[in-house]
């Protein structure tokens, strides 16, 4: 009987789960295939790729599917995310490699802006990956180490490690040996110090999507039992 009533409520329908899912593989999507070519600079400010005025939010909203819905949710929607974003690298190099049509001069552009090399593309999906999960397990741990107390704590502390887990794998593996190693620590950092900055900020906003989802869902739920096995899709 314990073991229906259980699966029963792992099956529980949630009015917004959906809609934060697609929220979050869309800010991921957008992320990685229209901001992630762009470098930007505003006045005395250091040299920034424009994906990083975005890709955090995919962090809030992971803080908020783990705060409401749990870690094991959570996971379904990381390897949602992870699976679009090798669909979109496969779909990018396929459409590059197609031959343009006679008189179409944009191949060079496409080439430009979608033909990222295999060594940034595994980069970015091996940093994802482990920088997401990573982001997840800290928030559901601190959750109950604070006992639902202090909010905060636990969306600047999972990103802390999150975005610095995600940093440190992505930028030596993509420009290790491609950039001075200086600059490749200069990027990793201003950069790592920007997405952190970006979600402390962003505190507030989150707060308000976590205390309305977790009223009109009627759920906060508490990961004491969870399997945090990443390879697993079990809720």
């Amino acid at each position: 009987m314990e073991k229906t009533i259980k699966n029963a409520a792992s099956r529980r329908a949630y009015k917004y789960y959906d809609l934060v899912m697609a929220a979050f593989v869309t800010v991921l999507l957008c992320s990685g295939v229209i901001g992630v070519q762009k470098v930007s600079k505003i006045g005395s400010f250091p040299e920034f790729g424009t994906a990083i005025l975005f890709f955090p939010l995919s962090y809030i909203f992971g803080d908020v599917l783990t705060e409401v819905y749990g870690y094991a949710r959570s996971r379904r929607v990381i390897w949602a995310g992870f699976t679009s974003l090798i669909f979109a690298a496969f779909m990018s190099w396929f459409v590059v490699k197609m031959p343009a049509a006679p008189g179409w001069s944009g191949q060079e552009c496409y080439e430009m802006i979608f033909g990222n090399t295999p060594r940034i593309v595994f980069a970015s999906l091996i940093a994802f990956w482990a920088g997401e999960f990573a982001n997840s397990f800290v928030l559901a741990k601190m959750k109950i180490i604070t006992s639902g107390r202090w909010l905060w704590t636990r969306t600047i502390g999972s990103t802390i490690v999150g975005e610095g887990v995600d940093s440190l794998i992505f930028y030596p593996l993509a420009f290790w040996g491609v950039w001075p190693n200086s600059l490749v620590a200069k990027v990793l950092l201003s950069n790592y110090a920007m997405k952190v900055g970006w979600e402390a900020l962003a505190t507030p906003f989150t707060y308000q999507i976590v205390n309305f989802l977790k009223r009109v869902e009627n759920e906060d739920y508490y990961d004491r039992e969870t399997n945090f096995n990443p390879f697993t899709l079990e809720t």
